[in-house]
């Protein structure tokens, strides 16, 4: 890798916390930007980790989670999703949610995938599972999460990304890796 490639070209000048709640915080920098110009650079950071799980039975059945989404003004289907406690093993955060929302639990788990979600605002990371091996029982929601799980084929899912249906990065991102690995057979 390059040198200048590694190397933060930004410099800043002062950082002062503008927000902050359980869940996140908002910082404004003021900053010299890489071209030596003052310049503001405000990030999100996300106090959780995004945790995000793809259920595959045998069959490739999948099972995803529809709800509305405040921030967006939309309903949106998505996988069993949600923010893990940085001090609690990811592994144990993807179990609760699929757990919760859809009241599957599972004994084999595959780690398939970490990224950043918008990295030129916020820090929010994220860390991907495949779930298999599944056992069914009752969802737990949480009181503030009025959701609907539907059963589908993985295939229909991965129809549904590609023609634009479903724009949940999670989702995205887990339904194209998944893909990726079936057509390798890595799954």
């Amino acid at each position: 890798m390059d040198s200048n490639e590694q190397k933060n070209p930004w410099v800043t000048l002062k950082s002062e916390k503008i927000y902050d709640s359980p869940w996140i915080g908002l910082t404004k920098h003021d900053v010299l930007n890489p071209s030596g110009n003052p310049g503001t650079y405000s990030v999100v950071h996300f106090k959780n980790l995004a945790i995000g799980v793809l259920p595959l039975d045998k069959d490739y059945n999948t099972w995803i989670v529809g709800q509305f989404r405040y921030p967006i003004n939309q309903y949106s289907w998505e996988i069993p999703e949600g923010g893990g406690d940085r001090n609690v093993p990811p592994i144990d955060s993807a179990k609760r949610e699929l757990l919760e929302e859809t009241g599957i639990t599972a004994n084999k788990w595959t780690q398939i995938q970490e990224m950043y979600l918008s990295n030129s605002a916020s820090d929010e990371y994220c860390i991907l599972y495949i779930a298999q091996e599944l056992t069914f029982g009752e969802a737990e929601p949480e009181e503030d999460e009025e959701l609907v799980c539907r059963k589908i084929h993985f295939n229909d899912l991965y129809k549904m990304v590609e023609k634009g249906e479903i724009t949940d990065s999670l989702t995205v991102a887990i339904v194209l890796k998944a893909k990726i690995m079936m057509l390798e057979g890595k799954l």
